[in-house]
């Protein structure tokens, strides 16, 4: 038997807010941007950079937590797989494009780092710190969980 493997794991930042839609038939769905980059030297000793931007959606529940809980310079552990969809343009043009469906999510960041990266100070203007909870996110499954069935269990039905 062949087996295949389609799974991705990206580590990166927002490059924009999420935008949370639902289709017809009421379902869910969740797009948004997550870049990562890589640093390298060069045999001339020259440090280089370079970044990816990569388009992430995620459908039901875990669409709607992405919208609730991210935000653009969040910094976000994604995991899922990679689809390509092609369509002909309304010009006649064949379009491709290929994104990660996601079916785990952990944000890797607290609020306060998110927004003191865009720039947006949370202090009461004192140098002391401000005390916040920690806003840690637990990782997020997209299946459904089991909910228990519970019965009455007469004693005289137990067998031993």
């Amino acid at each position: 038997m062949a087996r295949s493997l389609n799974r991705v794991e990206l580590i990166g930042n927002l490059t924009r807010d999420p935008e949370l839609r639902y289709t017809p038939q009421g379902t869910a769905v969740c797009t948004f941007g997550v870049a990562t980059n890589r640093t390298w030297q060069t045999d001339s000793g020259e440090k280089k950079e370079d970044v990816e931007f990569h388009r992430v959606v995620a459908w039901n529940k875990l669409a709607e937590l992405c919208s609730q809980l991210l935000a653009k310079g969040r910094k976000v552990y994604v995991e899922g797989r990679l689809q390509t969809r092609s369509w002909t343009a309304q010009d006649g043009a064949q379009k491709s494009l290929t994104e990660i469906v996601i079916s785990d999510m952990l944000i890797l960041d607290s609020k306060r780092g998110a927004a003191d990266e865009d720039g947006i100070n949370q202090d009461s203007g004192g140098d002391a710190p401000v005390a916040e909870e920690a806003v840690e996110a637990p990782k997020v499954k997209a299946k459904k969980a089991a909910t228990p069935v519970e019965e009455e269990i007469n004693p005289d039905d137990i067998p031993f």
